[in-house]
């Protein structure tokens, strides 16, 4: 175990990896201090304020399956009884497909949700639950990558099956198009969300913003841990020395004994690139391809309300809606999700508003006309979830300079736990 008595650590990045690095290395009592560049902290699952409304840069779920990301914000000071909306696994796309898991142990629950689903054939319900079941006696593993649609192709999911269930399962926990998304991190997320507790399929939403969830409830403990966290300080070189690493910010120079580097993956690049011997890191940050995510903030007046707090949508521009009344007591406003790309991204922010408004109105009979609308575009939202994609180690070969982010190597696609897992892990790797 190494000697944390000479330990000082720099976590570059105040999001979700870099935060769960923080907490867990200031429970270990080795000294920590976190730079972030913007003035609040959450990364790229933070809150922001519009017309004095507390909005996310994206609407998330987690899963029950979460259990870092869980365990954590419990750790610093969270109550998931509170803090989170909690529904048992239910797809629902308004009018055409409707899927809602029973009180029953896994996979029993599923299977059971699968054969009573609405808006399929009996013979597809029985071809998804057959499709479940091998994908279990193939414990969820494949000998080699393919994509999705491949391994949908492969057990005969019919087109009803792969537009109603598997492509918006898949776009949901990959935000990337079946067409080129791995199967193999498919199966990971549904080998821990479905086969293992009921519970860990539910659906958790959160009641207050992301960086109230995690980042300032962590901040707080890394402080009373003795740490430091500075915002508005962004991290502009790196300098390897003999036994450390000096960071440079615009409030001067200081040296530390091992970085963790938390940022966006185009960030750790440009930080990197200067530093002899990386340069095989360079090239694998550098050959990640992006996908984007938009959400579309619509507000109407207060008694606009959705069927169900989160529902989606068939074949239409919204993707996913969440009825934030239901949700969060923050009536007649409603978030539109739209993950990966498609045509949406060549439409501009007031059409893709209109549009969204209409497809309300379709749907759902709303005549009301919004008061306001904000649409945020993260347009480099996550990495494209690819197979075979070969990701960053979170050990690089300096010994003192680590990687943390959803993009480093790992299980999951780019989620919120796949982030904080790529932290801890970095924690670990520091403490033995």
């Amino acid at each position: 175990m190494k000697n944390i008595e000479n330990m000082n650590v720099a976590v570059i990045g105040g999001g979700y990896a870099g935060m769960a690095a923080a907490v867990a290395l200031a429970k270990r009592g080795i000294p920590v201090t976190v730079f972030e560049s913007a003035r609040q902290l959450g990364g790229r699952a933070r809150g922001v304020s519009h017309r004095n409304t507390q909005l996310d840069n994206g609407q998330h779920l987690l899963l029950g399956c979460y259990k870092e990301t869980l365990g954590l914000i419990e750790q610093v000071g969270g109550n998931l009884e509170q803090d989170f909306l909690r529904q048992p696994l239910q797809l629902d796309l308004h009018g055409h497909f409707a899927l809602k898991a029973p009180h029953l142990p896994a996979p029993l629950h599923l299977l059971a949700a699968l054969l009573r689903a609405q808006g399929l054939t009996w013979a597809e319900r029985i071809s998804a639950a057959r499709f479940m079941l091998t994908l279990r006696r193939m414990n969820f593993k494949l000998d080699s990558d393919i994509t999705v649609t491949e391994l949908l192709a492969r057990h005969r999911q019919s087109t009803a099956l792969v537009q109603k269930l598997w492509e918006p399962l898949c776009i949901a926990a990959l935000n990337t198009p079946v067409a080129i998304a791995s199967a193999r991190v498919l199966l990971n997320v549904l080998r821990d969300a479905l086969n293992q507790k009921r519970a860990d399929s539910d659906m958790l939403i959160p009641r207050i913003d992301f960086t109230a969830l995690l980042p300032e409830r962590a901040a707080n403990y890394v402080i009373k841990h003795g740490g430091h966290v500075l915002t508005s300080c962004g991290v502009e070189n790196l300098r390897p020395l003999e036994n450390g690493m000096e960071i440079t910010t615009k409030r001067g120079s200081m040296t530390f004994s091992h970085i963790i580097c938390a940022t966006p993956p185009t960030t750790a690049a440009k930080l990197l690139r200067p530093i002899t011997g990386l340069d095989d890191v360079i090239t694998q940050i550098d050959a990640l391809q992006h996908q984007p995510i938009y959400t579309v903030y619509l507000q109407y007046p207060a008694h606009v309300r959705l069927p169900h707090p989160m529902l989606g949508l068939h074949q239409r521009i919204s993707q996913w809606l969440f009825d934030k009344g239901q949700i969060a007591a923050q009536h007649g406003l409603i978030a539109s999700v739209i993950s990966a790309e498609g045509l949406h991204q060549d439409l501009s922010q007031h059409e893709l508003a209109q549009r969204v408004i209409a497809e309300l109105r379709d749907e759902f009979g709303i005549t009301d006309s919004p008061l306001w609308f904000k649409v945020i575009a993260e347009k480099r939202a996550t990495f494209a979830c690819t197979p075979d994609l070969t990701r960053p180690n979170q050990q690089t070969p300096l010994p003192c300079l680590l990687l943390a982010g959803d993009y480093t190597m790992g299980d999951y696609p780019a989620t919120l736990e796949g982030a904080v897992q790529s932290g801890l892990r970095c924690a670990e790797l520091l403490s033995v």
